[in-house]
């Protein structure tokens, strides 16, 4: 950004401390970089891997693959050997870029395995070389390294840049199958830019926390936006520290997936419920005023000077105590991956914040569509982008096309014949309808469809996230397929039953003692009957299993974004699954 040099573009932690990296600091590394790899041989559309947690040598090795019309591919930092050199090979990546002790002895171990690899860059200062088959480099040595007779061609190679460059290649992680690489290219990602700028007021100067991983096409697009848009986007290394981010960054915006909505509503829930009466009454008064705040700006509510005097008094008692605690200026919260709990989302639009809900995939630059201020209805998932075209087919599939659709699958013709319908739409795979004022809303998704043997029909999802609301449950799967009820894998939040536990007096030896204590199943079925009235009596678990350890992302039982991998859980779980349906439940 050339009108504003000092202005931070990127932020990041370093010895507990945020840093920042300048617009004009940000410029001089991508190029840097850029020269390094036309150095290193790179032509156009040679491809490029990243092999790294968040930060912001990510972001520039990205920039700086772009500019010389190479093409990126992102690998997940949780991904085993096997599916790192699986995306290595199918792209034919020449130079991979890496961050981490972990990643690095992965990409060492499959150096063998990737006859076209040629170069390693150590993007971590931590890490050191090694003797290796292939050339090993340092990030700062590639910055350093004398490579500025090579700027003409930069220049060059920026000059030629073209909308029908392949920008990256995307392997969906998958819940189920090989993965395959998403075609995507410039036209697609400025086309999304373009549209996203029609409704998301986002600033120059404002603030994103980026803390999905990079790797996967929400986080990437939502990255690059904010950065199109002057904004400077804060990296987050561990997840896990979010609410800790949230006060010291004091992010604008942030895209999440609805697993961080649910913990934030929990938590706030479960201090309301350990509250005294009144206090409860008085925080579900104001929750009830922000409600109707919010039915206003829809266009849903008329209000006068009564409800607005209302409306002040519960944002200054109760409803702005909750946004400070989340930093105080989040103003913007995109949330996809995954359905939003209707009740999860009404709470945040009631408190104040802004949760754009929107429904996309890899294959479409991310968004299809998204909820717009002024058109939010709680439980869709917004209108669709200007340029993007889509139709209910006669199954009632929702299918798309336009600008932001992905170009193929890399390499897979056979996919691209199955993912296309034969007038050139996209399928994706979801059922869905369109409401009254223009909104998508899903329906079903087909591919996860669930069906008893009594012929009922369940969206796992949908109960899944109604029994995720409960403050003591991290983490449900739930299990309907070809048998005759619900049943449920349970996760316990450890630390929320461990205290629930302490003050009960309850003593154990391990996590397995606790979760067998009968007062500690009592409580869970307790909850379960209070979060699940809304479910009709066949959708509600009659049935679950409390878990002694969370679903892994390294043992490849969710996805990097906290998708199910069902066919692994069930798989791996089955001995606990047939447990449950060894006791015959009268299905109702």
């Amino acid at each position: 950004m050339q009108e504003m040099p000092d202005a931070p573009a990127l932020r990041y932690q370093s010895d507990n401390q945020w840093q920042d990296i300048s617009w004009q600091q940000f410029g001089l590394f991508a190029d840097g970089i850029s020269r390094a790899l036309l150095a290193l041989g790179l032509e156009v559309q040679d491809k490029i891997a990243i092999f790294a947690q968040n930060s912001p040598q990510w972001t520039i090795a990205d920039i700086a693959a772009a500019q010389i019309r190479a093409v990126s591919a992102p690998i997940y930092p949780t991904n085993t050997t096997e599916q790192s050199a699986y995306i290595i090979n199918d792209s034919g990546a020449k130079v991979l870029f890496v961050a981490g002790q972990e990643q690095y002895q992965k990409a060492l171990a499959i150096v063998a395995d990737c006859p076209q690899l040629q170069h390693i860059v150590l993007m971590d200062k931590e890490l050191a070389k090694v003797d290796c088959a292939i050339a090993i480099h340092g990030w700062q040595e590639l910055l350093d390294g004398d490579h500025h007779h090579l700027q003409a061609g930069l220049d060059a190679r920026i000059d030629d840049v073209h909308l029908d460059d392949l920008f990256t290649l995307i392997y969906t992680s998958g819940t189920t199958g090989e993965p395959k690489g998403v075609m995507l290219d410039s036209r697609n990602f400025a086309s999304a830019i373009r549209q996203h700028c029609e409704f998301i007021p986002f600033h120059k100067g404002d603030v994103s926390l980026a803390f999905l991983p990079l790797s996967h096409v929400f986080e990437r697009a939502w990255t690059v936006y904010a950065l199109s848009q002057g904004g400077t986007n804060a990296y987050l290394l561990n997840p896990g520290d979010v609410q800790g981010a949230l006060t010291e960054v004091r992010p604008h915006a942030m895209a999440a997936v609805p697993r961080l909505y649910e913990k934030i509503y929990s938590a706030v829930m479960d201090k309301v419920n350990q509250a005294p009466k009144s206090r409860q009454r008085l925080f579900h008064w104001a929750l009830q005023q922000g409600l109707n705040h919010f039915l206003k700006d829809q266009g849903e509510m008329r209000f006068g000077p009564w409800r607005t005097l209302k409306w002040i008094l519960a944002d200054r008692l109760v409803l702005s105590k909750i946004r400070n605690n989340l930093g105080g200026r989040l103003n913007m919260m995109p949330c996809g991956g995954a359905a939003l709990d209707p009740q999860v989302d009404r709470f945040f639009q009631s408190v104040g914040l802004t949760v754009i809900c929107g429904y996309g995939m890899t294959e479409t630059t991310a968004t299809i569509s998204a909820s717009r201020p002024g058109n939010i209805g709680i439980g869709a998932n917004g209108t669709p982008l200007a340029d993007v075209e889509v139709r209910i087919s006669d199954n009632d599939e929702i299918q798309v096309r336009g600008d932001t659709v992905m170009r193929g699958y890399y390499n897979r013709p056979d996919a691209d014949a199955e993912a296309f319908t034969e007038d050139g739409w996209l399928r994706t795979g979801d059922c869905g309808r369109l409401d009254e004022r223009g909104r998508l809303v899903i329906t079903d998704r087909i591919k996860e469809l669930m069906k008893t043997s009594n012929g009922k029909y369940i969206a796992p999802q949908r109960v899944e996230g109604m029994v995720a609301r409960e403050p003591m449950v991290e983490q449900v799967a739930i299990i309907a397929d070809a048998r005759n009820y619900v049943s449920a894998l349970i996760v316990p939040a450890f630390e929320a039953l461990e205290h629930w536990a302490k003050e009960r007096n309850i003593t154990y030896k391990d996590k397995l003692e606790l979760l067998e204590n009968s007062k500690v199943i009592a409580l869970f079925e307790e909850r379960l009957k209070e979060v699940q009235h809304e479910l009709a009596k066949f959708e509600q678990v009659k049935k679950f299993t409390l878990m002694n350890r969370e679903f892994s992302m390294k043992l490849g039982e969710i996805t990097p974004t906290m998708k199910l991998r069902r066919k692994v859980i069930n798989q791996r779980f089955a001995a606990e699954i047939e447990q449950m349906y060894k006791k015959v439940v009268r299905p109702e």
